[in-house]
């Protein structure tokens, strides 16, 4: 092992189980330096007048940062958490720490990918490399039948030649220790206020159900996988969505399940999601920021009421008058998370009923959910409004079929 030091930049990937930057850091080192830097741009506004980060998931995600920061002190390190720009921060570690490289996971939309730009510029003026990996995605980039220019739109078939053309990789190991440089300070993290919420909004966080880290994302994967729920719902997306469980370890644990006591049409349907997820983010990779335009892939943008500022207003306040539609809103609102039904229920019933900018509602959805993310979220709200990359897709869902579905008794009272 060479007597090296390696900075693990730690962003949407808050765990030591199946991650690459970690152990390959570990492993070609001397000693690590772990970092988590609380991004004050990830809690501006958009130009919507939404939140990019709401109280919830900022209150998720810190429990999550604080979790893995336990873990690692378990195994004899530490993380340094810091406020501020990682473009800044970073270069400011590395020398105070002699850091000889930085390892980090690479990311597909626009402002992650331009911050992880502004890092590279900065310790490249310090002769330092950031080395980027790939570990967000069920299936490996390097493993796919086509380069991502190549990847073919339509889902379906995204789906059948990668399933027939290659292969999910093994998990990868867990450091049985973590070595840091002495007296590494770890820093503090920021509370909410500091990021900008004020006493009202923080009171919300009482409403959270979901306690962070991946010790009890690793829990609550095994319970739905073996305890019989009847729980269509894994609840686990919050968990993939800032990385404290992988998507790798799940799809291995869903297929070791199905040899023993998991449904084999249940267990489709979780790696269904799975290759949805990735299809997502290959498509950011591909397409970038058309995934931002009201018009999409397809370049001709849904109808738009002229009142539609009103219409956005009395959505997103749960005010709309359908029962249905208020009391999902109002559930994202207050909890931070709603099943995928509901979700497609609200946000077809503001594109095609409200005719309000699909956009808004995403950008609604940004600040809400505690398992955003940009690809998953901007990707299926684009084929809900008809403009996603996948032309088979673009449509608006049946409001009348899945509100009979999953709520019989109104959908006869509401006629």
């Amino acid at each position: 092992m060479d007597d090296r030091t390696i900075l693990v930049w730690f962003r949407n990937d808050l765990r030591i189980h199946d991650n690459e930057i970690l152990l390959r850091a570990v492993e070609r080192s001397q000693r690590i330096v772990p970092v988590y830097c609380f991004d004050p741009r990830h809690f501006t506004h958009t130009k919507y007048g939404t939140r990019k980060t709401g109280v919830l998931r900022a209150a998720f995600l810190r429990e999550n940062v604080l979790a893995l920061q336990q873990t690692l002190r378990q195994l004899g390190g530490d993380l340094i958490i810091d406020y501020g720009h990682p473009e800044e921060l970073l270069p400011q570690i590395a020398e105070k720490y002699q850091v000889d490289e930085v390892y980090h996971h690479r990311e597909v939309a626009y402002e992650e990918t331009y911050i992880s730009g502004l890092v590279e510029e900065a310790l490249w003026k310090m002769q330092i490399n950031l080395r980027h990996f790939i570990g967000h995605t069920l299936y490996h980039k390097e493993d796919l039948p086509f380069p991502i220019r190549d990847i073919p739109d339509a889902f379906a078939v995204f789906k059948k030649k990668t399933e027939r053309e290659s292969s999910i990789r093994p998990q990868l190991g867990t450091p049985d220790t973590i070595r840091v440089p002495e007296g590494m300070d770890s820093g503090k993290a920021p509370e909410l206020m500091e990021l900008g919420f004020d006493k009202s909004e923080i009171a919300q966080v009482s409403n959270l159900k979901f306690p962070g880290g991946e010790a009890i994302a690793l829990d609550q994967m095994h319970a739905f996988l073996y305890d019989h729920t009847p729980e269509e719902y894994t609840e686990l997306s919050p968990y993939i969505a800032v990385g404290a469980l992988s998507p790798n370890t799940f799809y291995h644990a869903t297929k070791e399940a199905e040899n023993t006591v998991l449904d084999k049409k249940r267990g489709e349907q979780i790696i269904l999601k799975l290759l949805w997820r990735d299809y997502y983010r290959f498509m950011f990779k591909k397409h970038g920021n058309r995934f931002f335009q009201l018009g999409g892939l397809t370049g001709t943008p849904p109808e738009i009421a002229p009142d539609e500022d009103r219409l956005f207003d009395l959505w997103k306040r749960a005010n709309t008058g359908n029962p249905i539609v208020d009391r999902a809103v109002q559930q994202l609102n207050e909890t931070g998370y709603i099943p995928h039904y509901q979700r497609v229920i609200v946000a077809s019933y503001l594109i095609h009923e409200l005719k309000v900018n699909w956009l808004k509602g995403a950008a609604w959805f940004e600040e809400k959910l505690i398992d955003y993310g940009p690809a998953n979220n901007y990707g299926s709200w684009a084929h809900l409004a008809g403009v996603g990359s996948s032309i088979k897709d673009n449509k608006p869902a049946d409001l009348k079929k899945l509100t009979a579905q999953f709520y019989p008794k109104e959908a006869v009272e509401l006629g």
